[in-house]
């Protein structure tokens, strides 16, 4: 049997937006979200990977992540579990690109309506 839970989301404001792509614009933080898409991963584990920085700067990019809402950190014990929350890329996808790829796709079938005349 299938639940279904209404849930009421407001869009994300401008603001919001200018959150998520500027944690976007690192490559460091591209990194770290793709760590966590397969798997959550601890912030030992994520210290581990960038062994070229310390720890507090790991800290501070998983501050920007989570202050963009991009991650969503759940404490057990002693570790910090870090997982992704796709759903601003998605906003961001919706938002921004979809629009684009949907003009761009018109133009191809445009294009190729022209050449089989």
């Amino acid at each position: 049997m299938l639940c279904y839970i209404n849930v009421t989301y407001a869009m994300p404001s401008e603001d919001q937006y200018d959150l998520v792509l500027k944690a976007l614009a690192d490559s460091r933080r591209r990194k770290i979200l793709d760590l966590v898409r397969n798997r959550p991963r601890t912030t030992g584990e994520l210290c581990e990977y960038f062994r070229k920085l310390d720890r507090c700067t790991v800290m501070q990019h998983l501050g920007v992540l989570e202050g963009a809402d991009l991650i969503i950190v759940k404490r057990r014990g002693r570790y910090r579990w870090n997982y992704i929350n796709p759903l601003p890329i998605k906003e961001i996808h919706d938002r921004w690109i979809n629009g684009y790829a949907s003009e761009a796709i018109d133009l191809l079938v445009r294009m190729k309506y022209e050449i089989e005349k």
